[in-house]
């Protein structure tokens, strides 16, 4: 095999002018084009977890039992579904924009699913007040307990 010298020189010249000229002016690397170029978007479920990560990140940091935690993020869910649809409720009866059929059929819908509600929270208290019992908890965690459960 015969490689020609002056060809190899020349392309070695080539590749040193292509290193100075991106010495000289540097492109973005393609490892920079590709992060400028990613744009990250949360769907609704996502932003939804994030504010609930958020929002119970003081249990997360307590210093309580895992099951403890758990049932008191299950509390604080039901809280907030509960007024969530005594909300409802007090919209529906309000809303002028029903007939009095239709407000009855949708308060009755909503009333439903409050009792329901209410029973899990029910419930879960009791579960919390089960698991404080069995666990033996330091005053500070029984305290800690009752300002993250109110």
């Amino acid at each position: 095999m015969r490689v020609e010298a002056a060809t190899l020189v020349g392309r070695i010249g080539q590749s040193v002018e292509r290193r100075d000229a991106a010495l000289d002016n540097p492109a973005p690397s393609d490892s920079q084009k590709l992060r400028d170029g990613i744009r990250v978007t949360l769907s609704e479920q996502g932003r939804a977890a994030s504010e609930a990560a958020r929002k119970n990140s003081d249990i997360e940091e307590s210093n309580l039992p895992d099951a403890i935690k758990d049932l008191l993020k299950r509390i604080r869910e039901l809280k907030a579904q509960l007024a969530e649809r005594q909300a409802e409720l007090r919209a529906v009866m309000t809303d002028g924009s029903l007939d009095d059929e239709a407000r009855q059929v949708k308060a009755d819908a909503l009333r439903t699913e409050i009792a329901s509600l209410s029973s899990a929270l029910s419930g879960a208290n009791a579960q919390l007040i089960k698991q404080m019992r069995e666990q033996n908890l330091t005053s500070e965690q029984m305290q800690s307990i009752a300002t993250l459960s109110a």
